[in-house]
């Protein structure tokens, strides 16, 4: 490796820690309270199953190894998201560094991704969205590795299905990267018969497969309640014809919003945005494939289906999307001149923490304003009036059971709503608003 290689290393390192740190401390520091859904996972981390009501079992799973090494303390689920944030940076220097042979060209790729708001502003909330990313870039690049190289490795095989299921297990969404991928290799064998079919890429199905085997026997004894939920949040049932097209249309202005920082580190980077695309060039299609093609097929269901996609669903969709933009605009960048880019990198670097600690401070109405401590000890006092016994069971929606079963030094297990029948079979309990709290 040259001294230059170990120097790019080492900004790269530098980079992420400093982004890990910022990320990390900032919202630990300016925010009261852990965000909704990372309560949420730790609520059905107290009680890990194999799903529950909204989504795949993923993010519980993290977030309870996380309790069970550092507890109530927010700064962890901080750091947890941070992880898996750089994770995938990491993935996207590596796969890029491949892609261009330039390491120069992999780290930009890396910081121009650092200026899209969900992997910057949105990314202390630990939830199923940033639960996919380091899966999403690890099926990526393992999926390139298959792609790339001349003898088709068991191993690689084994990963992509892997990561794939464990994405999926993240959430149902990751399946646009898989059915991309997957029309890229079905193009390629069975259309432009480019590539022949290897019965290893049956491993890659096999091993997908059975890691989702408990899941889908979850699905199916608990009325596929996920898709059930994931379906209502589209407002499919609501859906009218002008819905195909407003809703489709503003998916694309959402997404146009979302990259105007990155489009102005684009115009900085390279003098002229002009660029041919080349089918024929193996790189560029596969470029094309992970990221264009995922957003696209999104915009068709939206257009077909008339349902509404959330602008956070589209947290992972944009890990690559610096590869390809600098590999389409490789020939207009001076690697000599990239001061106009740094600056425009370091001012969106610092902005983005500014405005969020900013936002957290001045607004006080937030989920992250909630009085879940306080709430937690007031509970436990009253408790303690009446019974001697220990509270382990907590009942109520996410938010507020989850934020008892997070804050009660008990960790008490959540157990879904109120329900009668759940109350019956408590040797003690008590119901305070919404929520209940018990004693077997």
């Amino acid at each position: 490796m040259t001294s230059n290689n170990k120097n790019i290393d080492n900004f790269f390192y530098i980079f992420v820690i400093t982004h890990l740190i910022f990320w990390t401390l900032i919202p630990s520091l300016t925010n009261h309270n852990l965000p909704l859904d990372t309560i949420e996972a730790l609520a059905w981390g107290s009680n890990l199953d194999w799903g529950f009501n909204k989504h795949p079992p993923m993010s519980a799973f993290f977030t309870e190894i996380f309790f069970q090494i550092f507890g109530s303390q927010d700064w962890a689920y901080y750091l947890l998201s941070q992880i898996f944030v750089i994770f995938s940076f990491y993935y996207v220097f590596k796969f890029s560094n491949e892609i261009f042979n330039n390491k120069l060209l992999g780290l930009v790729s890396v910081l121009l991704i650092e200026s899209i708001y969900f992997y910057n502003f949105t990314s202390p909330e630990f939830n199923v969205n940033v639960c996919q990313l380091p899966f999403w870039s690890l099926t990526v690049y393992y999926s390139w590795k298959i792609y790339s190289e001349k003898e088709i490795k068991f191993l690689d095989c084994f990963l992509v299905g892997l990561f794939a299921a464990f994405g999926f297990l993240s959430k149902y969404l990751f399946i646009y990267l898989l059915v991309s991928i997957d029309f890229l290799f079905i193009y390629l064998i069975f259309f432009k018969k480019e590539r022949k079919f290897d019965f290893k890429y049956l491993i890659t199905i096999e091993v997908f497969i059975v890691v989702l085997v408990p899941h889908l026997i979850w699905l199916n004894n608990n009325d596929f309640i996920t898709i059930t939920y994931g379906l209502a949040r589209t407002g499919l049932e609501e859906a009218s014809l002008i819905n195909h097209v407003k809703f489709s249309l503003l998916f694309l202005g959402k997404q146009i919003g979302i990259l105007i920082p990155f489009f102005i580190l684009i115009i900085l980077l390279a003098k002229k945005t002009y660029f041919k695309i080349n089918l024929r060039d193996k790189k560029l299609l596969f470029l094309l494939a992970i990221n264009i093609l995922p957003i696209a097929l999104m915009f068709l269901t939206s257009l077909t289906t008339g349902s509404k996609i959330r602008t956070m669903w589209m947290t992972p969709y944009y890990l690559f999307f610096g590869t390809l933009s600098v590999y389409l605009l490789q020939a207009q960048i001076k690697i000599k001149k990239l001061k106009p880019f740094i600056i425009g990198f370091v001012f969106f670097f610092f902005l983005s923490p500014t405005i969020y600690a900013y936002v957290s401070i001045s607004n006080d109405d937030k989920k992250t304003d909630y009085l879940g401590k306080e709430i937690a000890m007031k509970t436990q006092y009253t408790w303690d009036q009446q019974f001697n016994s220990t509270i382990n069971v907590v009942l109520g929606d996410e938010w507020s059971a989850g934020n008892l079963s997070y804050h009660l030094k008990s960790r008490p297990v959540w157990e879904g709503v109120v329900d009668r029948t759940k109350l019956d079979k408590l040797k003690d309990y008590m119901c305070l608003d919404n929520v209940c709290v018990g004693s077997r």
